[in-house]
């Protein structure tokens, strides 16, 4: 099975900005060893970094015609990856080894169609 493991950040703090920099270096560095042991994880296929929910734009349609808002939809969007799985079970493993699932976001774990 495919899953898409969608990276929801909630509080979780990122590099550059002032909650990322009241973390202590070791704090840092389980954060950056998290995701280099995620990214070497069998079946798994990284995605990137997202710009910040700010620079969204939601776009919906009304009566045929597109229509846009700033911002996202409702909570941000960090990242994403994809991975390839005997189940369920092993995706909600890869899941919660990152960091955003701890520390004040978590993590949708969506099986891909098809």
């Amino acid at each position: 099975m495919k899953f898409m493991l969608l990276i929801h950040q909630g509080t979780t703090p990122i590099p550059g900005t002032d909650a990322w920099e009241s973390l202590s270096q070791e704090e840092k560095g389980a954060v950056y060893a998290s995701y280099q042991e995620i990214n070497q994880t069998t079946g798994l296929t990284p995605g990137q970094q997202l710009a910040g929910p700010e620079q969204a734009t939601t776009v919906r349609v009304h009566n045929g015609a597109a229509q846009t808002s700033d911002g996202p939809i409702d909570d941000p969007l960090g990242g994403y990856a994809f991975f390839e799985a005997d189940d369920l079970d092993a995706a909600v493993a890869v899941a919660a080894k990152v960091p955003a699932a701890r520390m004040g976001g978590a993590v949708e774990v969506r099986p891909l169609v098809g």
